[in-house]
């Protein structure tokens, strides 16, 4: 991939809505599953955003509602965000400031190693390679921006 977009406020860029497509391939089976709709970054009341996503997942032909809440809190430098699980747990850091980051999150004996690439104002991109016993999977998500 080419050039990437720095981002100097990870939290201001993010800010609003964003239709949002993901596909999910098992690299054990070699199934893959798509998902398909929107996410919303919107204020909360302590700082930071609160990312809602929602949309539907299909996978081996079946589709369902798919949801998921997540926590991007101001980060330890400024223009950087510390992404948290719905309840509070720790998910992984975030700083765009290069236009590119790579995080890791342990989760049990797997370990998933995401990579965040700002191709431009309205666009940007994560691909999650996830490994381990339990699970080997590739899971690639782009972002539009929705005006």
């Amino acid at each position: 991939m080419g050039e990437f977009r720095p981002v100097p406020d990870v939290l201001a860029h993010l800010a609003g809505r964003w239709r949002v497509e993901r596909t999910v391939r098992d690299l054990a089976s070699g199934e893959e599953g798509r998902f398909e709709g929107v996410t919303e970054f919107g204020p909360l009341a302590e700082g930071g955003l609160l990312h809602e996503e929602s949309g539907t997942f299909t996978w081996q032909g079946v589709a369902r509602p798919a949801e998921r809440t997540l926590r991007v809190l101001p980060g330890a430098s400024p223009g950087t965000a510390d992404v948290r699980f719905a309840d509070g747990r720790p998910f992984h850091d975030l700083d765009l400031t290069s236009g590119r980051h790579v995080a890791d999150h342990p989760c049990s004996a797997d370990l998933y190693r995401g990579e965040f690439t700002v191709l431009d104002e309205d666009h940007w991109r994560t691909v999650w390679r996830v490994g381990g016993p339990a699970k080997d999977l590739v899971l690639i998500t782009d972002y539009a921006r929705v005006c």
